[in-house]
């Protein structure tokens, strides 16, 4: 019998990662949008988190400003603003889908938990250069929008 050539077996497809969902609050003040930076972390991000399981996305981002920034947020008062889609950073090419919603929250706003620290963004380099890819997108739309100073 002729001797068949090797067969190497081919790895299938590298599974497509599931998109990482979350919630983000757009503040805005005097021109500027609020972001934070968690502990460890060398890039800032928005306010927001993960979704717990049952959890809708105003529940889950009033939660997440309490923890992070020790304000408080009615879920009844958060409205979606819109969706960014971006690579998640620092997860390995893991896609990102964050849901951007606006509202009142009351109390001072403090670095609280996992949050390192605070900052107020606009869309312009020295800016740009500290923030997660999804954050970026926001400056600039928000930029486009005429919500932040130029």
């Amino acid at each position: 019998m002729p001797e068949q050539p090797e067969q190497t077996e081919r790895p299938a497809q590298a599974e497509q990662l599931a998109a990482l969902e979350s919630v983000a609050w757009l503040c805005v003040r005097d021109g500027r949008l609020l972001a934070v930076r968690t502990h460890g972390k060398d890039r800032f991000y928005l306010p927001g988190g993960k979704l717990e399981p049952g959890e809708s996305g105003p529940r889950a981002l009033a939660r997440e400003l309490g923890e992070e920034l020790g304000v408080r947020a009615d879920a009844r008062e958060l409205t979606e603003a819109f969706v960014i889609e971006d690579e998640a950073h620092g997860q390995g090419g893991r896609p990102l889908r964050m849901t951007c919603y606006t509202g009142p929250a009351t109390g001072a706003l403090q670095p609280d938990r996992e949050i390192a620290e605070l900052d107020w963004f606009r869309d312009r380099p020295a800016d740009t250069e500290r923030c997660a890819p999804a954050l970026r997108q926001v400056l600039t739309r928000l930029t486009t929008d005429g919500v932040l100073a130029r």
